[in-house]
């Protein structure tokens, strides 16, 4: 395929055609086996790069020399989800997954808690109900690593490119990604994008209109209405809830930072730092609510996130810590879970406690505050 035809080759995730190359490149990258290497093998041995890296080398030679095709991956990544979800959560739980079509192409947007996990855990669904997992949206703020660019886009990741900053660079590379959001779901690919840029580390999850307005850049090609070209999209809200919030400290360090120092500055390798972390802790029970698709008549990005946002805060499934943070503990009470929640909260830091209360107790109170005069059924 010519780069002329390819519209979409600095932006889409892998063809079959490209997973061999792909891996190839990964097993030969010093910074990818050593990151292997730190976290399967003993220390002793991954302090040595010139026994672990061989070692490292040989082991996933075996392992990849049948992964040829992106399903492969799909199953490799779906077996490691497995593991995970076995290591790390005390329970993984969807709702609303058998009202969708399985034939069906969905975009899929969620509230954002974690980096990685939260669309993998949408796959983790989907390939558990026999669906098709999603292409994943991802900024390439993420993508500064090479390795980490090459397992993104190995895993059916796309690239959002935020650090497009120029009016005119911004604008092209926006139209570029309505456009091929638009054919992927025509193709019959599901879409996963978060509501909105960046994690919500206060608890608070809001659809952002900007992102519904840049979906609707390639229905304003097609000369065609707000409200006529968001059906086509076949919109499902997706609300995801952790037990145990990922990265609950560091995200309120970054809070608490700003709230004293006006701005934080992320240091490099903190995104890595911060899916290794989401990967690697206990969550406790996660669950996953699927919506209906939105086929009410939203004439205008605000009328549309206010409806995504209603069916995710609506869904959104409360914890006893939510409950706890929200001071309705009495909900709880009797709950196993409920000293769980004080003993883990007890090892925040003094200073940042009222930031992870806060994290916690937002979605709590925002069931009963959010409004239900969104758009018009």
């Amino acid at each position: 395929m010519s780069e002329l035809e390819d519209k979409y080759a600095d932006i889409r995730p892998y063809n079959d055609d490209e997973v061999a190359a792909s891996l190839t490149r990964l097993i030969n990258d010093n910074a990818f086996i050593d990151v292997i290497a730190k976290y399967n093998l003993p220390r002793f041995l991954s302090a040595v790069p010139f026994i672990a890296r061989p070692l490292v080398r040989s082991q996933l030679r075996k392992k990849w020399g049948k992964v040829s095709t992106v399903e492969d991956v799909q199953n490799e990544v779906a077996q490691y989800l497995d593991k995970l979800v076995k290591r790390t959560t005390s329970k993984v739980t969807f709702s609303g997954l058998d009202q969708l079509d399985p034939n069906q192409a969905y975009l899929f947007i969620s509230n954002h808690r974690d980096i990685v996990l939260d669309p993998a855990l949408v796959n983790w669904g989907l390939y558990q109900h026999k669906m098709k997992t999603v292409r994943i949206a991802i900024g390439d703020n993420l993508l500064q690593i090479p390795y980490i660019t090459e397992l993104m886009r190995l895993n059916k990741s796309f690239i959002v490119k935020r650090s497009a900053k120029a009016p005119k660079e911004m604008l092209k590379a926006l139209t570029q990604l309505s456009s091929y959001i638009y054919d992927s779901l025509v193709g019959g690919n599901s879409i996963w994008i978060a509501q909105k840029e960046g994690r919500a580390k206060d608890g608070f999850d809001q659809t952002d209109p900007a992102l519904l307005k840049m979906l609707q850049l390639n229905g304003r090609k097609q000369k065609k209405e707000f409200g006529e070209y968001i059906k086509e999209l076949k919109i499902v809200p997706v609300s995801i809830s952790y037990q145990y919030e990922p990265c609950a400290i560091a995200k309120a360090k970054e809070l608490y930072h700003k709230q004293h120092h006006g701005e934080y500055i992320k240091s490099a390798g903190e995104d890595i730092a911060s899916i290794v972390e989401g990967f690697s802790t206990a969550k406790g029970h996660v669950h996953l609510a699927f919506g209906q698709p939105i086929e009410e008549q939203c004439d205008s990005a605000e009328e549309l996130a206010k409806t995504i946002d209603q069916q995710i805060v609506d869904s959104f499934y409360l914890h006893p810590g939510n409950y706890i943070a929200g001071g309705c503990k009495k909900a709880v009470i009797d709950s196993p879970d409920t000293a769980k929640f004080e003993q883990r909260l007890a090892l925040v830091p003094e200073e940042l406690k009222p930031l992870v209360l806060a994290m916690y107790a937002k979605p709590f109170h925002r069931k009963t505050e959010i409004n239900t005069n969104s758009c018009e059924h």
